[in-house]
């Protein structure tokens, strides 16, 4: 029961890692990327759809984003989302792709872009702690209930607080990689 307490705990904590990945990748940094737009949901014949599903993405150069519809019907809705999106794009199209060039950013909004990170970072680690007190509570009342002595309980712990160092480390690691790739000039 304390294994399966702390295997759940675990594939729990890499799912917040993966989540704070991809919320990492949305941050635009210098370089076009298309996962700045993995959130952006476009109205598609009255449902929110998300962009990767109605488009396909190019990346010509490192500040061109090339996205051209699947259905050009789509195109007036997906340029509408992009403008509407927090990214900070101005989107063209031409009437079969929609062109988007990345502006230069200046040192105050990579700083900005920094505390969103960090910001999301913590979020994150917020997370895992929950994550590490609800399995705690769960270990606990096993050895209240006399499911598991005191000596597993206790090895139970130390070894759910190294599986919370372990993934806290994680993010912090990609915060460090996604600050300095903003901060890179």
């Amino acid at each position: 029961m304390i294994e399966e307490t702390l295997l759940e705990a675990g594939d729990k904590m890499d799912k917040a890692v993966e989540v704070a990945k991809e919320d990492f990748a949305s941050i635009r940094t210098g370089r076009a990327t298309p996962g700045l737009y993995n959130k952006v949901m476009v109205e598609y014949y009255g449902t929110p759809t998300p962009l990767q599903q109605l488009a396909s993405f190019a990346v010509p150069d490192a500040r061109t984003i090339l996205i051209t519809p699947y259905d050009k019907t789509a195109l007036r809705d997906i340029e509408r989302a992009l403008s509407d999106s927090e990214v900070g794009a101005n989107p063209s199209n031409d009437g079969n792709v929609i062109r988007i060039t990345i502006p230069e950013l200046t040192q105050e909004r990579r700083k900005e872009y920094v505390k969103i990170v960090k910001s999301k970072g913590e979020d994150a680690k917020v997370s895992i702690r929950n994550i590490r007190r609800k399995a705690k509570e769960t270990l606990d009342r096993l050895v209240k209930d006399g499911e598991a002595g005191e000596d597993e309980g206790s090895r139970g712990e130390k070894e759910l607080d190294a599986i919370t160092k372990q993934h806290v480390d994680g993010i912090d690691e990609l915060l460090k990689r996604k600050e300095a790739e903003l901060l890179e000039v």
